[in-house]
């Protein structure tokens, strides 16, 4: 089973969870991450990490997050690797916890 990352990672982008994550499996896009889940293996370190409280065990995926499970393993094919953290996007605390962000997911 493999953490997923959800909406709310989309315009904040903390990178924090990608430091305590032992085996690499996040991937990084223009404005979210994503969690390869070939490569996760459900250590339960990074949700801890996520101020956005934007990272979910697979099976504990909010009903209305559930697209999420497969956008995370389609993108995890196609974004590199990020194993360092770095700053959060610069406005991300105007789009903490802000609805409906999937339209603003850049590719």
């Amino acid at each position: 089973m493999a953490y997923v990352v959800t909406e709310n990672c989309i315009n904040c982008k903390h990178t924090t969870c990608v430091d305590v994550c032992p085996t690499e499996a996040f991937k990084e896009g223009p404005n979210f991450l994503v969690i390869d889940p070939e490569l996760c293996v459900d250590c339960d370190l990074c949700p801890a990490e996520c101020p956005a409280e934007a990272i979910f065990e697979e099976d504990d995926v909010p009903e209305d997050q559930l697209g999420f499970i497969e956008l995370n393993a389609e993108l995890a094919k196609l974004w590199p690797e990020i194993a360092t953290s770095k700053d959060a996007l610069p406005d991300y605390a105007d789009w903490d916890g802000k609805p409906d962000k999937l339209k603003l997911l850049e590719r």
